[in-house]
Order: C-alpha cells, then structure tokens, then sequence
C-alpha cells in the first residue's frame, strides 16, 4: 500500500505543469472527455508498466543505500527538469487539434509517444527500484491519469492554461522534498 500511495503522490506532483497536461487540455478541445481520459489512461498504464519493469530489474542489482542515493539525485534531477519547464510546441498542437480519427486512438499513441523517456517515465523507474511494482505501477498510473485529468477539467471550464509558473515552482519544490528526504535517508 505505501508503493501505491507513494507512487501516486510523486506522480501526480510530477505530471503538474508537464507537457502531458499541455497535450491533454489540447486533446479536450478537440474531443469529448472521457475519450480522451480512456486514451491517457490506456498510454500510461503500459507505458508505466514497462517503467516498473525496468525499475524491478536496477534493484535487484543495487543495495537498497545505492537505490535510494541514486533515487534522491534524480528527484532532484527532476526538479530541476521541472523548474526549467515543459511546453507543448506549436506543431504538436497543431497535431493534436487537428487529429479527426478515433480520439483514444489519437489519444493513447500521442501519449504513449510523449511519456517515452519523460521525467515520469523515469520517477516510476527510480520509484520501482524501491517499492513493490504492482503498487508503484498501479499508483503511479492513477497519479498520472489524475493530473491530466484535473488538466482537462480546468482546461474545460476555463478555456486557458493553469498558471504555470506556480505549478511549475510547487512541483519542482515537491520534488525537491522528495530528493533531500530520499538523500538523507539513505545518509543516515
């Protein structure tokens, strides 16, 4: 239980302001929600499946001191990654507004494609060297599929983009946490 809640929370706070979010509120324009959400949903769960897989496999060759150093720097990695931010180019935008086939369909590759290599991609990796697989999959899927969700919703009623340099601060500062408590954890 506490790999799926942790997995949720780092998630969620790490698809904030990232270019998912971006590509999900571009998809909702164009489509009805749910479609969309099925797509994101349907993208993330294999894409964070394979995440874990690769996440099993690096901890069972590090000790549990190395994974959590490890794990720390790239925390810290990803606030920075964060801090530098996320945008969704014109030509993505284009792509995804002008997309008429089945939406999950478009929905799902566009974001299987998108979270290939993404700083979500690697927290679920470096959250699977240390928590149990099936919780930090299934955790860190529903942090995702919230967030862009919580995307769409507001992208729906407002019309505009959420303030992104506060989402990009809170999420690069939790991070940040993340990386420093995961550190002197392993420190002490």
């Amino acid at each position: 239980m506490e790999a799926f809640w942790i997995s949720l929370v780092a998630i969620f706070v790490a698809e904030l302001g990232d270019k998912s979010q971006l590509m999900a509120m571009t998809f909702a324009t164009r489509f009805k929600m749910w479609p969309v959400l099925a797509g994101i949903t349907i993208a993330t769960t294999a894409v964070h499946l394979v995440s874990v897989a690769a996440g099993g496999l690096v901890g069972d060759f590090l000790s549990p001191t190395a994974i959590a150093i490890v794990g720390g720097i790239a925390f810290l990695g990803f606030a920075a990654w964060t801090l530098r931010g996320d945008e969704l180019t014109e030509e993505e935008s284009k792509k995804a507004q002008r997309t008429t086939r089945n939406a999950i369909i478009a929905v799902t590759v566009a974001f299987f494609l998108s979270e290939l290599g993404d700083k979500t991609m690697l927290a679920t990796i470096t959250l699977a060297t240390k928590y149990d697989w099936v919780g930090t999959w299934i955790g860190s899927t529903v942090g995702m599929v919230a967030a862009d969700a919580l995307a769409i919703v507001v992208g729906r009623m407002l019309g505009k983009h959420l303030p992104e340099k506060t989402i990009r601060y809170g999420a690069a500062a939790a991070f940040a946490v993340f990386g420093i408590v995961m550190l002197v954890g392993a420190l002490l």
